[in-house]
């Protein structure tokens, strides 16, 4: 036998034996987990308080949607890469299909119709609408939350602003150019949005 064959079939050293039973003995123990059992949760929607049981694992756009019928952010990628399901959140704009709903707790979720606030339409809604900035509506959701998040933050922003902030928002049918003419006439028009979506800290 080979002295490589044979150093392989000896057994390990004693102090080095010793050293392994050590280390298998400093496992930290499992982290104490909330799931997978539905666990109570208690959203701030809108302004007002909604509560469901949830699995830790659900996202916010599927516990509005599926538990809270709340149906104005759409799923359309389920990636974070469309901006469809768009919400504010302490006045942040998020993709709700990426964010889990627990981490919403406490805090003020803002959805699209909030824009229709005591049966008021808001700017951004409205000069979407006028401007026919829209064809299919899939996308609109989280365009006008997104915008009117964007202006909450810097009513003073210019076109240039909007189109920045609106980055992560596709519109597959294209209507870019009318969305252009709803940002142009909101600049240096815009009033403050729907009570409490003004940007706090989340």
């Amino acid at each position: 036998m080979s002295a490589a064959a044979t150093a392989l079939a000896s057994p390990l050293p004693a102090a080095l034996a010793e050293i392994d039973d050590d280390d298998s003995k400093k496992l930290p123990a499992p982290a104490a987990g909330m799931g997978p059992a539905p666990v109570k949760l208690e959203l701030t929607v809108n302004g007002a308080k909604m509560t469901t049981n949830i699995e830790p694992r659900v996202t916010l756009l599927d516990a509005l949607r599926n538990y809270l019928d709340v149906t104005g952010c759409k799923r359309v990628c389920d990636r974070g890469t469309c901006g469809a399901c768009t919400v504010m959140i302490n006045g942040k704009p998020v993709y709700s299909c990426t964010t889990l709903a627990l981490e919403a707790r406490g805090k003020d979720i803002k959805t699209a119709e909030a824009l229709n606030a005591d049966g008021k339409l808001d700017q951004v809604p409205a000069a979407f609408a006028k401007f026919d900035a829209q064809q299919c509506g899939f996308c609109t959701p989280g365009f006008v939350v997104a915008m009117r998040a964007a202006f909450d933050q810097n009513p003073k922003a210019s076109p240039a602003d909007i189109e920045k902030a609106l980055g992560g928002n596709i519109c597959r049918c294209g209507t870019y150019e009318q969305m252009r003419h709803a940002i142009a006439s909101l600049c240096g028009n815009i009033q403050r949005g729907p009570k409490g979506s003004a940007t706090k800290e989340a």
